[in-house]
């Protein structure tokens, strides 16, 4: 997993370099704001076409736990790497890769219990309703 972390960062500072290559080549003097606003307006922009149509379609075949589960997991992402990014300017604590990797684990872990609860609870109910509609 770190090998590959690496890899996205570099690959990130590839089209970083590659886009201030541009911005230099055809003297438009954006600075680095105004890049990121560009830059990052536009991914969020990409995503929201290919998310919101995803989203729909799984709003309506029924789906809603699975948009949850994408929505709470982006959340525990960011939550885990905030966590991590504060220890290190705080000096509170390490920041350790690892220590982001355990805690995506530990929700990973409890929804597999919840989702077992819950599909034992779902199976009990359409039992019940089996037996009623007999």
């Amino acid at each position: 997993m770190k090998k590959f972390l690496y890899a996205m960062i570099e690959y990130v500072a590839k089209i970083h370099n590659y886009i201030m290559g541009l911005n230099d080549k055809y003297e438009y003097d954006f600075s680095d704001k105004q890049l990121h606003f560009l830059v990052i307006g536009a991914i969020g922009m990409l995503l929201i076409f290919i998310v919101y149509p995803l989203f729909k379609w799984l709003a309506r075949t029924g789906h809603v736990m699975v948009i949850a589960w994408i929505y709470v997991f982006t959340v525990i992402l960011v939550i885990t790497f905030a966590i991590e990014i504060g220890q290190k300017v705080t000096n509170t604590g390490n920041m350790e890769f690892a220590d982001i990797v355990f805690g995506v684990v530990g929700f990973f872990v409890m929804f597999f219990i919840f989702a077992l609860v819950r599909s034992i609870y779902h199976g009990i109910l359409s039992l019940i309703h089996h037996w009623n509609d007999r």
